[in-house]
């Protein structure tokens, strides 16, 4: 039996990234439903062709960007989605105050998504934010 796990991305730090991304990319592998829901500052990262340098808090995401082999929080999301098949979803009020259109965003992102509809397809799994 399937778990259902939710993870609500509002971060834009590399080391929160990366871990909401390992988080999904392991759910999704091992079998589990999983949604992210990108906002706030995770969502700019996820246009297409973004050059916005990921700020790091400390030592971990300065070591994670200097060491060979550690895959890159895109990557495991991407990963996620194409073999877990896990939903991957913009907030639809992020984009309006961004003025990001559904087409600038990177292809693996699901159609936009309210906090409301979210969290109502979230209820009885388990909700992660980062």
């Amino acid at each position: 039996m399937s778990q259902h796990l939710h993870i609500i991305c509002v971060t834009g730090t590399r080391e929160k990234l990366q871990m909401a991304a390992m988080f999904a990319s392991v759910a999704a592998a091992t079998g589990d439903q999983v949604s992210v829901f990108f906002s706030m500052n995770a969502l700019p990262f996820f246009v297409k062709d973004s050059t916005d340098e990921v700020p790091v808090e400390g030592r971990f995401g300065e070591l994670m960007e200097q060491e060979v082999g550690v895959p890159p929080f895109k990557q495991l999301f991407k990963h996620a989605s194409e073999l877990g098949d896990a939903k991957l979803l913009p907030c639809s009020m992020a984009l309006d105050l961004l003025k990001i259109s559904e087409e600038a965003l990177d292809p693996e992102l699901g159609p936009p998504t309210g906090l409301t509809r979210f969290l109502s397809d979230a209820e009885g799994g388990q909700l992660l934010t980062f």
